[in-house]
């Protein structure tokens, strides 16, 4: 099965795929093999060079080019990067940053920063396509609209992406929902003739992807549901976990942060996943040293109910681990015939 009709948005123009589906750039969830089966299915596929080391990233490059075998120079993928890791050790930033550019993916995607503004110019001076069609495409996330505005004027980015408060994984604590956010987004970009904007956060079907179409954006990100691949880097035990969960079990939260001493986010970021005994312990204010000691331990064991299984709010309406090729293929036919449907509902 393939996509036999396309549905054509700026992104998709943009990128040259068939489809506005994205997967989301998830740090130790989305590699090589992830991204490269969005993309060749017919969206577009992240991985991410999270906490990585330069070895790690060029290995999970190499991966999707093994798959993808690109007939031409440029990568079909692209790679997530949180700034604020960028910022702590920038000699190591810019040799993650240059081994992206040096295997030509087609995008990076930057996140997170208190600086995010010096990793695009690096990029931007150091690409080797700067100033023709070929040039890296540039994604930044944002969810306030100073930071938009700041993405649009100075940083000219190429794709925006639009993160809600229902996003699994870190985002924004106090952001809007993303069916408040996409719209009041999309008159920002409109009145400056910009970029195409993505919609990401609490996404699950095809049906949602359609509905944020009609309301302005050019493209969607998936992040949970393509977890629920077995080629995301989860666990088949955190999969499980995913499968078995309702929608009322993700929570927002700095406790798994806490928990694994990972602070240096930027002000007002937390991360949403599975509520469990960690979440628990550190909303009681239980002593932070048994719960770091008791979730190393569940790290190790790969027990769910102490580790961490990031996951957005829709991840009620998922219910079974298919292939990645699979799940892309679903939601476009879904957004295909809802869009149908829609186009039925005008009297003729």
């Amino acid at each position: 099965m393939t996509i036999t009709t396309p549905i054509q948005t700026s992104l998709t123009k943009l990128l040259g795929i068939k489809t506005p589906i994205v997967e989301a750039a998830m740090a130790g969830a989305s590699g090589g093999l992830l991204a490269a089966q969005v993309s060749l299915a017919g969206g577009f596929g992240f991985l991410s060079a999270g906490y990585d080391s330069v070895e790690n990233l060029e290995k999970e490059i190499n991966i999707a080019r093994s798959l993808l075998q690109p007939n031409g120079d440029i990568l079909p993928i692209g790679v997530g990067f949180l700034c604020w890791q960028l910022e702590k050790l920038p000699d190591k930033a810019e040799k993650l940053l240059t081994v992206a550019l040096e295997n030509r993916v087609q995008a990076v995607w930057f996140a997170f920063g208190n600086d995010i503004g010096r990793w695009v110019n690096f990029v931007r001076e150091n690409d080797p396509r700067a100033h023709t069609k070929d040039a890296v495409k540039i994604f930044i996330q944002v969810s306030t609209v100073p930071d938009l505005r700041l993405a649009l004027d100075t940083w000219k980015a190429d794709v925006i992406v639009a993160q809600g408060n229902e996003a699994g994984g870190h985002g924004l604590s106090t952001s809007l929902t993303t069916l408040t956010l996409l719209p009041l987004f999309a008159q920002v970009v409109a009145e400056s003739n910009g970029p195409p904007l993505l919609a990401a956060g609490g996404l699950a079907t095809g049906s949602q992807i359609a509905s944020l179409l009609t309301l302005g954006a050019s493209g969607v990100v998936l992040g949970t549901r393509f977890l629920l691949s077995p080629e995301s880097l989860y666990t088949d035990v955190q999969r499980t976990a995913l499968v078995e969960a309702d929608s009322f079990k993700s929570v927002r939260t700095m406790a798994f942060d806490y928990a694994r001493n990972t602070l240096g986010w930027p002000e007002g970021i937390d991360g949403r996943g599975l509520r469990n005994a960690t979440v628990d312990d550190y909303e009681k204010g239980e002593d932070m040293e048994i719960i770091r000691k008791k979730f190393a331990e569940g790290v190790r064991m790969n027990d769910t109910s102490r580790s961490v299984v990031w996951a957005g709010s829709a991840v009620g309406l998922m219910s079974k681990i298919i292939p990645a090729r699979e799940i892309l293929l679903e939601l476009h036919e879904e957004c295909l015939q809802c869009l149908k449907n829609t186009s039925n509902l005008i009297s003729k």
